[in-house]
């Protein structure tokens, strides 16, 4: 049996002439507030967050919480936002920003625009929708 990491998300491995690619478990969970505090944590401990995108730019997503309101979801970790980048979206890349880039230019661009964050969502594309203001004010803390 051979095993090898076929990215941060999936793993590939072969036994007696099967060969499977078999997604890593995520460190999320179903609880939100603990995925979003695990997001400030691990952004603040690695300096950067990590986003999803499309061949058109970012992903964004609707509010489920606000009509008419978009939300961009972030990750804290590589391999959590690389397993978003499959089935339907496995043209989709995920892509790190800094830490400062983040808070100086995105999270302000995104107040002004009235785009929430969607920090940590789990693998079903679910989680808090956070207002950037309040983000940044957390992480320059």
């Amino acid at each position: 049996m051979t095993i090898e990491v076929y990215d941060a998300a999936f793993i590939r491995f072969d036994f007696q002439g099967l060969s499977s690619r078999v997604r890593i478990m995520s460190q999320l969970t179903n609880d939100p507030q603990q995925n979003y505090l695990a997001f400030v944590e691990g952004i603040k401990a690695t300096g950067e967050v990590w986003g999803v995108t499309t061949p058109e730019g970012w992903v964004v997503c609707d509010s489920e919480e606000f009509e008419d309101s978009d939300v961009i979801p972030f990750w804290s970790d590589a391999a959590d936002a690389k397993a978003q980048c499959a089935d339907e979206w496995a043209d989709n890349v995920a892509k790190s920003i800094s830490l400062d880039l983040f808070v100086e230019r995105w999270l302000t661009g995104m107040a002004e625009d009235g785009v929430l964050v969607g920090p940590n969502w789990n693998l079903d594309m679910e989680g808090l929708e956070i207002e950037p203001e309040a983000l940044a004010e957390q992480l320059l803390d």
